[in-house]
């Protein structure tokens, strides 16, 4: 890979779930079919807010540190810099705020199986190996600052796998995303669903699979979804492919945000469409964040 395409990548990772969460979240918690406005005002959620924070921590420490991580959290949301918290979260950030050990403030139990960690966990794609013993302690361990359940935990390592194999080159696009992913996950109801899903025939719509298996914040059904969005990018393009994915309703801004950074790591920020580029709210806050992020690499 080229100095100039890594950047590239970053970028394209980075601004590809920025662009699916302002897209998707006028439509979050909406009923399919979903009908895209192209109008409706786009804004940035927790979704990217808290992916920008993690890339900002691994920047200033030059390495994953969860400790360094929970202290952008609680630095953003001090600064009113976080909107649209879900619960866990809002839980966490609060407790960090107030003195909390990074390792104790997550929710638990089975209220904290929502995705959370699986939004924001892209940027570790970049430096970890997810198949590697010490990298997965570290994933597990950023998860916990906000979702102490084990399925948390397993989607975040597949989305993070995900965005792992377009950046290594192991995936090219199509629909074996599914099944790499599979391989590299333990026994949960993440990976049982994704099994069911890739027994789907390739053409089933994306719609047909979110009445079937659900789409939403839950985490068992939010990355599923976003997994199979982003292993249609090179068949559908871009922009139709989150398309399909807000039409079908649900937690609609995280799952596209989740399937914009698989399939922008894997296209490119230049493969982008300009029109939603151009239109993304903090996108010179973004820039300015990613590319110093990607320095690090």
């Amino acid at each position: 890979m080229t100095k100039a395409d890594h950047g590239n990548r970053v970028l394209g990772c980075i601004f590809g779930g920025a662009i699916g969460d302002a897209f998707g979240g006028p439509y979050e918690g909406s009923a399919s079919p979903v009908r895209v406005d192209e109008q409706a005002t786009w804004r940035l959620s927790d979704d990217t807010q808290l992916t920008l924070a993690t890339c900002e921590a691994i920047t200033q420490t030059g390495r994953v540190d969860p400790a360094a991580i929970a202290d952008r959290f609680k630095e953003w949301f001090r600064t009113g810099r976080l909107s649209g918290l879900g619960a866990s979260t809002l839980k966490a950030v609060t407790e960090l705020l107030h003195g909390g050990h990074w390792a104790l403030v997550g929710r638990k139990g089975e209220m904290a199986a929502g995705n959370g960690a699986a939004m924001r966990i892209a940027p570790l794609a970049l430096l970890l190996d997810p198949a590697d013993a010490d990298a997965r302690r570290t994933i597990r361990d950023v998860c916990r600052i906000t979702h102490h359940h084990d399925e948390a935990y397993v989607g975040a390592l597949a989305i993070l796998t995900a965005v792992h194999l377009a950046w290594t080159g192991k995936w090219s696009g199509g629909p074996s995303l599914i099944e790499q992913v599979i391989a590299n996950l333990p026994d949960s109801r993440v990976r049982d669903q994704l099994r069911e899903i890739d027994q789907c025939d390739v053409d089933t719509p994306i719609v047909d699979l979110a009445t079937r298996f659900g789409n939403s914040g839950y985490v068992v059904e939010s990355v599923p979804m976003a997994l199979s969005g982003a292993a249609r990018v090179r068949s559908l393009g871009f922009r139709p492919m989150l398309g399909q994915l807000v039409a079908s309703g649900g937690d609609t801004d995280t799952i596209a945000s989740m399937a914009g950074q698989i399939a922008g790591t894997l296209l490119g920020y230049d493969a982008l469409p300009a029109e939603m580029v151009s239109r993304l709210p903090g996108a010179a806050m973004t820039r300015t964040i990613a590319e110093a992020f990607a320095k690090t690499l």
